[in-house]
């Protein structure tokens, strides 16, 4: 079995990074052949990169190379767009790979990927129906915009074509792209997991100091859901992460006068310790995640979790621990819960760290995805 994995970075790094650098650790110490292709978004141009998404990708000719070269059986796609795109998957199937496509969000139909607008989530994109995302303006440039809905709109028959199996990370992932226009039964579900260092021997949440948010500084996470909640309920809160909100949410904490630090991007090292000192992490997404691994990696260290009921942070996390989106008081009041109980927090801590080391460990990962890579895990 030789396996090439294959990967667009995107301009702002994030969790897809997360996912495609732990599947290689997997693979290496599976003692798997494999290699990597990647390209990234920040050495195109705007107009390279639309020239590129238009086109269907670029470069096939150099993917069918290095499936060739490896020997590879499997080729394992995560973000294809937009440098890579369908001719890519094409390539590797007329190379005599199996092709396989992971989905970390909803690009094959959203301009955006993440499905949300006006403070929920947002699916008038569908299928091969691509427009709404036009009409909305949802890449805040029209020519983008447009860009986006005739190269979804294209691609899709070319995609289905060229895909053996979609790997998605959750039960509710696979329903959802089942819905917006994948086959179902072509969809395979495997869970994120994290290495044997990201787990602690037991929770320390009932010595915690702050609340903790670690995301992309984006309207669609709802950071500012949390900071109003801080504010309201008193409790220190470290939001770790970068993005274009970030300044619209310095202030909104600097008016509110909520008891918030902005830390920026931290590297891996900096956020275990950050996770360490924490009573509990929030995740106050106002869009359907598909995963979350700032939950995942929460739940490892013994840190209690409140994730909105959005997406498969119930399914994660447990319902019991989600309160709607968008809803300051609702979190508040959980906040003060735990805050005011370290019994509570660290018998919360120990739940999910029980429930990480059952779901979460890379054994189960790697037995899934060489089971589906031999396609007898279907």
């Amino acid at each position: 079995m030789r396996v090439l994995v294959v990967h667009n970075r995107y301009r702002v790094e994030g969790g897809e990074e997360r996912a495609v650098e732990l599947q290689l650790g997997a693979l290496e110490r599976a003692g798997i052949p494999h290699a990597l292709v990647e390209r990234s978004s920040s050495d195109a141009s705007r107009l390279g990169a639309a020239r590129a998404l238009l086109r269907g990708g670029v470069g096939e000719d150099e993917l069918a190379a290095a499936a060739a070269e490896l020997g590879a059986d499997v080729v394992h796609v995560h973000n294809m767009q937009p440098l890579f795109g369908p001719r890519t998957l094409a390539a590797a199937r007329a190379a005599g790979a199996r092709v396989l496509l992971s989905l970390h969000n909803l690009r094959l139909f959203c301009a955006i990927g993440v499905a949300a607008r006006d403070g929920g989530p947002c699916f008038r994109c569908h299928h091969r129906l691509t427009l709404p995302g036009l009409v909305l303006n949802c890449r805040e440039s029209l020519p983008e915009a447009a860009v986006y809905a005739v190269a979804l709109a294209r691609q899709q028959p070319q995609v289905l074509a060229s895909v053996d199996r979609f790997v998605v990370p959750s039960r509710y992932a696979a329903g959802q792209v089942a819905r917006l226009g994948l086959p179902a039964e072509r969809v395979s579900v495997i869970p994120h997991y994290l290495p044997d260092e990201a787990f602690a021997e037991r929770s320390d949440a009932g010595a915690g100091e702050y609340a903790l948010v670690a995301a992309r500084l984006s309207v669609e996470k709802g950071i500012d859901t949390a900071i109003e909640a801080a504010a309201a309920a008193g409790i220190p809160l470290r939001i770790a992460g970068d993005g274009p909100a970030r300044a619209a949410l310095a202030a909104l904490a600097a008016r509110g006068g909520a008891p918030v630090e902005l830390l920026g991007r931290l590297d891996r090292a900096a956020l275990a310790r950050e996770l360490a000192g924490a009573a509990m992490l929030l995740l106050t997404s106002r869009y359907h995640e598909f995963a979350g691994y700032s939950a995942l990696e929460a739940m490892a260290a013994g840190v209690p979790v409140i994730a909105t009921s959005l997406g498969a942070p119930p399914e994660l996390v447990g319902p019991e621990r989600c309160v709607p989106p968008n809803d300051s008081p609702a979190l508040a009041a959980r906040m003060t819960a735990l805050w005011e109980s370290p019994e509570l927090r660290l018998a919360e801590g120990e739940e999910l760290l029980a429930l990480a080391n059952r779901r979460h460990r890379e054994p189960a990962y790697r037995d899934a995805l060489l089971a589906l890579y031999e396609g007898t895990g279907l």
